[in-house]
Formats: structure tokens, C-alpha cells, sequence
């Protein structure tokens, strides 16, 4: 597919922490270790770091968008490998204090979510978790709890994240370096439309969701 020239990055001022972290993320496909980095992302995330793997997932895409489509579906892999090794740790230090460690984290709220979208849809509650911002480490570690199937707990997040980023991965692949051009000039307004239509997915998921319940 042809490449464009990326446009040079203007100065950054140093409190623009947000524009810093950017940057960093998408200097890892510059590196050999960018790949690495992204599936050790991908494993920890579901278990026990809280920064969405999307971060990776979008900026190793922008920095090789031929890649894109690859960087999603194998983030999706070990996405869902981390989900399931905290689904194991779960039901084998058991429930009571998985939500007890929740909740020494400040985190108990989630973990009321979580348990109340598993009473209402069994192990379809996984893919709002999966495709949506909603935590999917929640959900993860609470399966257990929840006395759902491991194995449907294994498809049904393999196919919502695989919709989500494996979906990055194809529209990355399509207008990367476009959207990354966008991004580098008018980084402030990107970010706000980003932020807008993670806030949108989530109400249309919330909206939507019944539409998976069998």
C-alpha cells in the first residue's frame, strides 16, 4: 500500500503530559521491541495493569499501518490468554478475596458492576467488557465468582475482542498514516473527538446490550 510523508511533530511544552505519552507509545515501532511490548501489555492488562491495550495496539498501527490488522489480532490473542489466567487466579484464591483486593485498590465500585451485569447476563457480560471501555480485569478475575464456563468465557472474549481490536487493526491498515498526519497537527482536537467517541461506544453498548442476552 503507497506510504505518505509524515509531517514533522511541532515543540512540545512539557506540561502537554498527554501529547509526552503519545509520543512514547508510538515510538515503540520505531524499536525492535514494539511487538514485545504489545503482547506483554496484552497478557497483564486483563490481570493486573489498568492502561487499555488500545494504546499499542493504535500506535504501533500508525507506525507501520501494513502491520495494523496483524497488531490486532494478535493483541486480541493474548488479550483473551490474560483474561483467561486471571479467570484461573480468581476461582483458585477465591472470590471473597479477589473483591476484597478490589476494594483495598479503591476499585469496589467495579467490582459491583461487574457482578451485577454477570446476574443479569451470564457470560454475555463479557462482551460488553470486551468490546467496550468497561473493565475487562473485572471481569476477568470475577468469573470465577460468577460460577460461569471457562470456555464460554474464552469465546465469547476472543470474538468481542477480536471485534475491537482486530476492527482497529483494519481501519488502521486503511488510513493510518492519514489519521496519523491528522493526529500529529491537531493532536488537542483528536484527543477530545477520542475521548467523544469512547463516551458514545459506551452509551450504544449500554443501549444495545440486550440484543446479546440468550
Amino acid at each position: 500500500m503507497p506510504t505518505e510523508q509524515i509531517e514533522p511533530r511541532p515543540a512540545i511544552a512539557w506540561w502537554h503530559w498527554h501529547r509526552h505519552l503519545y509520543n512514547w507509545v508510538i515510538h515503540w515501532a520505531d524499536t525492535k521491541y514494539g511487538p514485545l511490548a504489545m503482547v506483554i501489555l496484552a497478557i497483564t492488562e486483563p490481570i493486573c495493569v489498568p492502561i487499555p491495550l488500545d494504546v499499542l495496539v493504535v500506535g504501533l498501527s500508525f507506525g507501520k499501518p501494513a502491520k495494523a490488522i496483524r497488531y490486532g489480532v494478535i493483541g486480541s490473542l493474548f488479550s483473551v490468554l490474560g483474561g483467561v489466567i486471571a479467570f484461573v487466579l480468581g476461582s483458585a484464591i477465591g472470590g471473597e478475596r479477589v473483591v476484597a483486593a478490589f476494594q483495598f485498590l479503591r476499585l469496589g465500585h467495579v467490582v459491583e458492576q461487574a457482578l451485577a451485569l454477570y446476574r443479569q447476563y451470564d457470560f454475555w457480560a463479557v462482551s460488553i467488557s470486551a468490546l467496550t471501555p468497561v473493565p475487562y480485569m473485572a471481569f476477568s478475575w470475577l468469573g470465577g465468582m460468577a460460577e460461569i464456563s471457562l470456555w464460554k468465557f474464552i469465546w465469547v472474549s476472543l470474538i468481542f475482542r477480536m471485534m475491537r481490536f482486530g476492527g482497529e487493526g483494519i481501519i488502521l491498515y486503511f488510513f493510518g498514516q492519514r489519521a496519523r498526519n491528522f493526529i500529529e497537527k491537531y493532536f488537542n482536537l483528536a484527543t477530545i473527538l477520542a475521548m467523544v467517541l469512547i463516551v458514545v461506544l459506551y452509551f450504544a453498548m449500554k443501549w444495545v446490550k440486550g440484543y446479546f442476552v440468550v
